[in-house]
């Protein structure tokens, strides 16, 4: 929700997005888990740590990872992901998933749970 949270107090334009495939490597066991998109963003699909998550059949990783290169290069290009913005009202999301879709915010049920919660800030630097 932190996140979301800063989508909703952010005044520009931006484009919210959800990870919804489930990488299929250690038996599936992590599904869609955090920092799952970086090697799909980058195309990194066989090597190191990441090739772990993804599995040995990398059909379903290719297929989200070119979704995922060709949005973020197109936005860095012009600043469009080609899919709409987000706002308040229609809280539009672009789905990964090999079945990409555009849909209404898909967490709404914990949006609403959340939304009068303020997360405070994480300290930076620690006394140890």
């Amino acid at each position: 929700m932190p996140s979301l949270h800063l989508a909703e107090a952010h005044t520009g334009r931006l484009h919210l997005y959800e990870l919804t495939w489930p990488a299929p490597g250690l038996g599936g066991l992590l599904g869609a888990c955090h920092g799952l998109d970086v090697p799909l963003v980058f195309g990194n699909l066989t090597s190191g740590q990441p090739a772990m998550l993804l599995g040995d059949d990398l059909t379903g990783a290719e297929v989200v990872s070119a979704q995922m290169r060709g949005a973020w290069t197109k936005f860095a290009t012009d600043g469009d992901p080609d899919w709409p913005a987000y706002d308040r009202e229609n809280r539009l999301t672009r789905i990964f998933d090999t079945e990409p879709a555009v849909v209404p915010y898909p967490e709404e049920v914990s949006r609403r749970i959340w939304r009068e919660h303020v997360f405070s800030a994480l300290p930076l630097i620690t006394d140890v």
